[in-house]
């Protein structure tokens, strides 16, 4: 789905890693939230609260999940999940642009 319709948009963004990664919740009618976001080139560590499914919209980066002793190659076009209350590593190599959908 390249579009969402009858959301709320929280207006100020989330911004992560001295503006390395930055984002904007979205709000669906049912509750349920996403984030739109774009991260630079570099190392980041994130926790969860809730599982999340992270689409990566265009950019390439690779992903370490919980409890994997290997790193995944992640492109546009792809997705990977994250389980609630994890930390997970990620390597962007270059500008990437993704939507996180919150599962809980």
């Amino acid at each position: 789905m390249s579009e969402f319709k009858n959301v709320t948009i929280i207006r100020e963004a989330n911004v992560y890693f001295n503006g390395g990664v930055t984002s904007r919740t979205i709000i669906f009618d049912s509750g349920c939230k996403k984030t739109l976001g774009v991260m630079m080139p570099g190392d980041y560590e994130f926790n969860t609260g809730s599982a999340e499914l992270m689409e990566i919209l265009s950019g390439d980066l690779d992903v370490l999940l919980p409890g994997a002793d290997s790193w995944q190659t992640i492109k546009g076009g792809e997705s990977f999940e994250v389980p609630a209350n994890a930390a997970f590593k990620l390597k962007v190599k270059s500008l990437t642009d993704y939507c996180c959908s919150f599962l809980d």
